[in-house]
């Protein structure tokens, strides 16, 4: 990488490059070694690290990709890879529930603490710093992310019947893979070119190395991420169990929200980068495609990991609070895709967001669950009846016409 040190922007770049590729370092280290034998503490820090680190990777990878990949298949390989930390917890978690019980609510838990961290502090915060940089009062999505918004509505309208027979079913997992599946076969089909700029390390490797170059680094990341993952995420997610039980603490929040830090926490930055250079547009737009991933492919993935680990039929049994935190997130999504469906995302509407999330963040007890998921349920009416006319015919237009009005409308 010839030039890093002469040039303020390539030594940031270099910087971003070499903290990706070594925070995964000490844990691969260990894991190749058998775990040498340390903490559930130790654990914890430095497989949670080696997952962070390979999100950016992955991330850098994924953009590197999009060079030579054809678009249709960016599109899927984008989807099913950029979250893959989030799926690698939360299906360990899924698939220990098929041989002890006792792991299912760590795999709800996992899965809604990511959910509700996207809207609550990812979206939010895009926002902000947008608007802030820009000295104005919303973002504007871009018409093409109509296609994200309507699959979004979908997946959450059908979120609320999930618990109903306190499991999670293998026709929800296999409805919701199919509506992943519909989203991805509808995105290949639009006529939206790729505006998507390179940024930090992966703009760094493909300006200083050829073709070849760039396809071999895309290459290395990905394989070396995929290692630390395959060796960070069952030891990361154990870890954090070993230390709520060990140290009076609520296994199930920590599974909740430390979990989902280290594996959302790329997605965040990268976000929020975009909204720094005044391309908020594009960050928030990433975000609300990693929400339709996770609100689909993740939650419909759960139930067949299960299946396929306990050699059964049944669905992932849910007890009381898995329902309420189930009925929590999907009540937080409503309200977040109908605050977008104009596509105009308010600053006052994404601190609606970030302060109900604070809120039920704040006070996990049941009764604050049952509470925030009402004020959620009570908010959406009212943006609904009492909003702007404007969002409330955007909304409405998306849940009953097919993708393919994204198309003539973008």
């Amino acid at each position: 990488m010839t030039g890093a040190a002469g040039n303020p922007a390539r030594s940031r770049h270099f910087l971003w490059f070499a903290f990706g590729m070594l925070l995964p370092v000490p844990w691969v280290v260990a894991g190749t070694s058998g775990g040498l034998g340390l903490d559930a503490l130790t654990v914890a820090v430095l497989s949670g690290a080696a997952i962070l680190g390979a999100a950016f990777l992955l991330s850098w990878a994924c953009e590197l990709a999009e060079r030579d990949l054809p678009q249709s298949l960016a599109i899927l390989v984008l989807a099913l890879v950029g979250v893959l930390p989030e799926y690698a917890v939360d299906l360990h978690f899924a698939w220990a529930a098929g041989k002890d019980i006792s792991y299912a609510p760590y795999a709800i838990a996992n899965m809604t603490g990511a959910n509700r961290l996207l809207i609550g502090v990812g979206w939010a915060a895009v926002v902000f710093v947008e608007c802030a940089r820009r000295r104005s009062t919303s973002v504007q999505l871009a018409p093409r992310q109509r296609l994200e918004i309507r699959f979004l509505i979908w997946a959450t309208l059908y979120s609320f019947l999930i618990p109903l027979d306190g499991r999670i079913d293998l026709y929800d997992g296999a409805i919701l893979i199919a509506l992943f599946l519909f989203y991805v076969a509808s995105a290949m089909r639009g006529e939206v070119g790729d505006d998507r700029v390179l940024e930090g390390p992966a703009a760094l490797i493909d300006t200083e190395f050829s073709d070849r170059g760039r396809r071999i680094w895309a290459t290395l990341l990905f394989v070396f991420a995929g290692l630390a993952i395959f060796l960070s995420a069952e030891p990361f997610a154990e870890s954090l169990v070993d230390l709520g039980r060990s140290h009076d603490i609520d296994e199930f929040l920590l599974v909740q929200w430390v979990a989902p830090l280290a594996s959302e926490s790329p997605e965040f930055i990268i976000a929020i980068l975009f909204a720094w250079k005044l391309r908020g547009t594009l960050g928030i737009g990433t975000l609300i495609s990693s929400k339709v991933n996770q609100w689909t492919l993740l939650v419909g993935a759960i139930p067949v990991a299960y299946a396929i680990s306990s050699g059964g039929l049944e669905g992932m049994p849910v007890d009381e609070r898995q329902m309420q935190e189930l009925w929590l997130t999907s009540a937080q999504s409503l309200l977040a895709v109908l605050l977008i469906a104009d596509l105009q995302f308010h600053r006052r509407e994404a601190a609606i967001l970030l302060l109900l999330f604070a809120g039920q963040f704040m006070l996990p007890g049941s009764g604050a669950r049952w509470a925030f998921t009402a004020v959620y349920l009570i908010a959406f009416v009212g943006v609904l009846i009492f909003g702007p006319a404007a969002q409330r015919r955007a909304f409405f237009a998306m849940l009953v016409s097919g993708p393919r009005s994204d198309r003539k409308a973008s």
